[in-house]
């Protein structure tokens, strides 16, 4: 049986290498050289987990899911556009 293809959200794929940031392959080698055992999946995971808590207050004053806000590039880059203005990014 052939792998599903990926969900595309209506705005794109959510990439974060092109604007300087990490993909999860890097997240999860930087990870498991720091001693936490990590693969690309898992450090996936953790980043949509921890999109989740952002986007659920969202998702409650708006007519989109949490699931929805939480994959979309758009949104993505709006937190991380905070999060370098605030300087709360451990990454540039």
């Amino acid at each position: 049986m052939p792998m599903p293809k990926g969900h595309k959200s209506k705005n794109g794929y959510a990439t974060v290498t092109g604007t300087g940031g990490r993909g999860y392959r890097e997240i999860a080698e930087t990870m498991t050289a720091a001693g936490s055992k990590m693969n690309h999946m898992t450090a996936r995971n953790h980043f949509f987990r921890a999109m989740n808590k952002l986007a659920k207050p969202l998702s409650e004053v708006s007519a989109r899911p949490t699931e929805e806000l939480v994959t979309d590039p758009t949104f993505q880059d709006a937190i991380a556009s905070l999060m370098r203005e605030k300087k709360i990014c451990f990454v540039k």
